[in-house]
């Protein structure tokens, strides 16, 4: 049996110390990317980075950047990002005007491309368009409203998703962002995530490397056993 690749822990900078970004960063050296949430208080209520912190973030992160844009209008703004170095660049699928020519401009320009779908957004509109991303991204809370818990019941979507990538042969990456925690991870990688944000479950552990690692454990024996 060939083993799956290791899942990757991305933490989610949110959770992270503002007026110490740099430090904060290194801390998460042994992650796999640093996740830079964008919010525009349009397309979600809160308001968060712009390209310019981006950019700092992009200076000084020791890892790659898997930017997530909670934006409207992502087909006129994600290009930038991904122009800034970002490793992968995820919009919305509910604020794309054309997201698969979005996707390939993102790709051209030299980013991994990412939809992110919200916990009310059926997966099968994804599946005509799978192979035009790199990640898919399944809500697992409503974007840009803080304190939720994770919403098992966005799992058998993460699980048709999952089971239709692998029918079309495809090795998209599928991501979970949302209340994923030590208690909820293995849920999700067992309906097939191969890619986690955590936030507090990272930043608020006194050992961050040990947080990240065994996130990974309790993901990879998670995904062993489904």
């Amino acid at each position: 049996m060939t083993l799956p690749a290791a899942p990757r822990i991305n933490p989610s900078i949110l959770a992270a110390d503002f007026a110490n970004m740099q430090t904060e960063l290194a801390r998460i050296a042994t992650a796999d990317f640093a996740h830079v949430d964008v919010m525009d208080n349009h397309f979600v209520p809160n308001l968060t980075f712009g390209p310019q912190m981006v950019e700092r973030i992009q200076a000084t992160s020791p890892i790659p950047l898997d930017v997530h844009l909670m934006i409207d209008d992502p087909d006129r703004w994600a290009p930038g990002y991904a122009d800034l170095g970002a490793a992968s660049v995820t919009f919305h699928l509910e604020a794309a005007a054309d997201p698969v020519a979005l996707a390939r401009r993102l790709r051209a320009i030299g980013s991994r491309a990412g939809i992110a779908i919200k916990p009310g957004t059926a997966g099968e509109s994804l599946y005509d368009i799978l192979d035009e991303f790199d990640q898919i991204l399944v809500m697992t809370v409503e974007p840009g409203f803080g304190g939720q818990g994770f919403m098992p019941e966005t799992m058998p979507k993460l699980r048709a998703l999952h089971d239709e990538a692998r029918r079309r042969g495809s090795d998209v990456w599928l991501q979970v962002d949302g209340g994923i925690s030590d208690d909820t991870i293995a849920q999700a990688a067992a309906a097939g995530a191969d890619t986690f944000v955590a936030g507090s479950a990272v930043y608020g552990a006194r050992d961050i490397e040990a947080a990240v690692i065994g996130l990974r454990e309790r993901a990879r024996a998670a995904s062993l056993e489904s």
